[in-house]
């Protein structure tokens, strides 16, 4: 086991063939997944909008330096499969964009 490094992944997809229970759901809580509950955690915060067309999900994902961004994306990518799949949602189209915090450079203003 190697250098374990922190990364932050948003993980982007498009909601697809949501049943009507899952839209009831979605539209029940949207004001609780809205710009203001954003943020990274262990199990994922998901943010979408009342259109029910795209979300996001923001994770921190703990990995091995050596695997790189490739396999950070797709461990986030995969626990956002499974907890969509445990809510019922149907999605299609998740893509990730991944920041590596250990290696993230901090221009501070001097």
């Amino acid at each position: 086991m190697g250098t374990q490094h922190t990364y932050r992944v948003i993980v982007r997809g498009t909601f697809d063939g949501l049943s009507e229970e899952s839209r009831t759901r979605l539209l029940a809580e949207a004001d609780a997944h809205g710009l203001t509950a954003m943020q990274f955690t262990d199990e994922g915060s998901l943010t979408y909008d009342r259109t029910l067309k795209h979300f996001s999900y923001r994770l921190v994902v703990v990995s091995d330096a050596a695997d790189g961004d490739e396999m950070a994306g797709a461990l986030a990518e995969d626990r956002v499969e499974t907890a969509l799949k445990e809510l019922g949602h149907g999605y299609r189209g998740l893509r990730s964009t991944v920041t590596d915090l250990d290696t993230m450079k901090i221009n501070y203003k001097r």
